[in-house]
């Protein structure tokens, strides 16, 4: 039985993919989070690693606290960065596989039509700057690797936008959201059931895939959604970026073209609004 190692096992995709090991109990399973795998204890992280020795990696794990990023620059780049180089080593030298996962935010947002994995990356945070380091150290200890780029990741569990505004809308009369960054919003439960599509299909072909669910809006789109579905009754103003300043600049624009992981795996991408619905409806029950 092949075992499959997940860090970051308390975050949100972390959290998905724990839902999911119940369907593929095929696979032994290990959730791992930092009390269980210290990925900051670099030294330690290759033996831990051949103690647990895994056939499959997924790394959910990451400094993903983007404004905090800005000021814990070492924390950010050992999570983002350094162990990843680790990971990735210890799986290319144990013959183990490795799906790693990354952002949209390694681009600097001034484009104007979706994404492909080969556009040129211009991160402008420190979240995008070790997140690039990461995949760049992912890819050069381990050619073999697969890295998922992914953008504005809610879900049921942990702290996320659908959340929040959920909340927000109960209790203000009237909220302002951001009107000028466009993106994709992505359901972690589709981008968990996007990585086990992979991890079971016939082939394995390294590289870097692109994965958000169907749709393109603005977080201000984003929330008009949310309050559509969960029937709030606020005011909705959408605002410039200039007007609600925070410590870590946002891309623009950092739409996602997901064509290639369709083509290679066979992945299904929902439509936003969909997984937006079936997320709301948990969180509702």
């Amino acid at each position: 039985m092949r075992k499959i190692l997940v860090t970051g096992s308390k975050g949100q995709l972390g959290s998905q993919l724990n839902l999911l090991s119940k369907i593929y109990s095929q696979f032994e399973w290990i959730f791992t989070d930092r009390e269980e795998l210290d990925l900051c204890n670099l030294e330690q992280l290759a033996k831990q690693l051949n103690v647990l020795n895994p056939q499959i990696i997924i790394n959910c794990a990451a400094h993903t606290a983007v404004d905090k990023a800005e000021i814990e620059v070492e924390l950010a780049d050992m999570l983002n960065h350094q162990s990843v180089a680790v990971l990735a080593k210890w799986s290319h030298s144990n013959m183990c596989k490795l799906i790693h996962i990354s952002t949209d935010y390694v681009f600097e947002g001034t484009a104007a039509t979706a994404l492909n994995e080969n556009e040129p990356t211009k991160p402008i945070n420190v979240y995008g700057v070790t997140k690039l380091a990461g995949e760049k150290a992912c890819l050069q200890e381990n050619p073999d690797a697969i890295i998922i780029r992914t953008s504005w990741v809610y879900s049921s569990f942990g702290a996320n936008f659908v959340k929040t505004m959920s909340k927000l809308m109960q209790e203000r009369d009237h909220l302002n959201v951001v009107a000028d960054q466009i993106g994709s919003p992505t359901y972690a439960g589709d981008l968990a059931q996007a990585i086990m599509t992979i991890v079971t299909h016939d082939i394995w072909q390294p590289g870097i895939y692109n994965f958000s669910n169907e749709g393109e809006i603005s977080w201000y789109q984003f929330a008009l959604a949310i309050q559509e579905i969960g029937s709030f009754d606020c005011e909705i103003n959408g605002i410039p970026t200039a007007n609600y300043p925070t410590p870590a600049k946002r891309p623009a624009f950092s739409l996602l073209n997901k064509s290639k992981i369709k083509k290679t795996f066979g992945v299904s991408v929902p439509e936003f609004k969909v997984s937006l619905e079936k997320c709301m409806k948990l969180l509702s029950s």
